[in-house]
C-alpha cells in the first residue's frame, strides 16, 4: 500500500508534511509577514504555530490532501495565476492548462473552474502520493500518472500535445524545466507558455532563467525577482507582489484578466512601490 505523504510548501515558504489527513510536521517558515495573507486571513506574523493551524484549517474546509479534496472553486484573489489562467482559458487564449495537484501529481485541466480549484488552494507541491478519489473527480484520463501521482512537466506537456492541445500554458516553480521547456522541439502549430509562482528564495541564476524563459512570474517574497525587474523594467499589476508579464503574450495574459474583471490595465510605474510588502525578503 502506497503511504499517504504529501510535502507542500505554505504560507512563509514554510514547508509542511500532511500524513493521512493530518498536518505531521511544520518547518520554520522563511518570512515572516505576507501583505496576502494579512488581508485574508488576517495573519500578521507567519510562525510554525500559525501556519499548521492553517494547514489543518484547508484539510478539513476542502478537503486538502484527502479524498474529499473539493477541485472546483470561484476566484480566490483579484489577480493571482490561477485567476490570469482561468479567463485566459475561458476567452480561448490557453486551451489547456498543465498543472499538479496533491493527491494526483501532474495533470491537464481544461475547466476554469478546475484550474482556479487546484491552483487557488495549493501553493508549492513539492511531492505527493496517489488519491485515488480525488483523481477520479478531475477524471483520470487527464491524470498524467495513476500510479505515482509522479510531477513530471515536460511528460505533461508531451501528453497535451498528443491529446491535440495547442496553446498549452504550464504552472511551474522555479527550477532548470523552465528552460528545458523552453528549448523543447514543439510541433509548428504548439505554443507553450510558462507560468512561474512559488519565487521566494530563488537565487539569481534562477532568477535570470526566469525572466528569460517565462510569461508571467509571480514576485512572492523573493528580493532577486524584485530587483531584476526594477533594472529590466517589465509590465507588472500589483505593489505588495506584483506579478510580472515578462513576455507580449504575458501582458496579453494579464490585461486579459484585468479586462474581464472590470479594471483598468496597469499603469505601474518604477521604481516599484516599497510599502506593505513580504517582509523579509529573501
Amino acid at each position: 500500500m502506497v503511504r499517504d505523504k504529501h510535502v507542500i510548501e505554505a504560507l512563509g515558504k514554510t514547508r509542511v508534511t500532511i500524513e493521512n489527513g493530518k498536518v505531521s510536521n511544520v518547518e520554520k517558515p522563511l518570512i515572516e509577514y505576507c501583505p496576502i495573507f494579512a488581508k485574508y486571513r488576517n495573519i500578521e506574523e507567519i510562525t510554525p504555530e500559525l501556519v499548521r493551524e492553517n494547514i489543518q484549517f484547508r484539510i478539513d474546509d476542502f478537503g486538502m490532501c484527502t479524498k474529499n479534496r473539493q477541485i472546483k472553486m470561484s476566484d480566490m484573489l483579484s489577480v493571482g495565476i490561477s485567476e490570469i489562467l482561468r479567463s485566459n482559458l475561458e476567452v480561448g487564449n490557453i486551451d489547456c492548462v498543465v498543472g499538479v495537484c496533491e493527491g494526483v501529481g501532474t495533470l491537464l485541466m481544461t475547466d476554469a473552474d478546475i484550474v482556479q480549484g487546484v491552483g487557488g488552494r495549493v501553493s508549492g507541491l513539492v511531492s505527493t502520493t496517489p488519491i485515488p478519489e480525488v483523481m477520479e473527480k478531475i477524471g483520470i484520463e487527464n491524470v498524467l500518472d495513476a500510479q505515482t501521482a509522479q510531477l513530471n512537466p515536460i511528460k505533461g506537456l508531451e501528453k497535451a500535445i498528443n491529446e491535440g492541445y495547442k496553446n498549452i500554458a504550464i504552472t511551474i516553480l522555479p527550477s532548470p524545466l523552465i528552460k528545458k521547456i523552453r528549448e523543447y522541439d514543439l510541433p509548428s502549430d504548439v505554443n507553450v507558455y510558462l507560468f512561474v509562482a512559488h519565487t521566494t528564495g530563488i537565487s539569481m541564476d534562477e532568477t535570470r532563467d526566469v525572466f528569460k524563459y517565462a510569461d508571467i512570474v509571480t514576485s512572492c517574497a523573493s528580493k532577486n525577482i524584485r530587483d531584476y525587474a526594477s533594472k529590466i523594467k517589465p509590465y507588472y499589476y500589483g505593489s505588495s507582489v506584483p506579478i510580472y508579464a515578462v513576455s507580449d503574450m504575458g501582458r496579453k495574459f494579464l490585461d486579459t484578466r484585468l479586462e474581464k474583471i472590470g479594471k483598468s490595465l496597469s499603469t505601474n510605474k518604477y521604481p516599484q512601490e516599497n510599502n506593505n510588502i513580504p517582509n523579509p525578503l529573501v
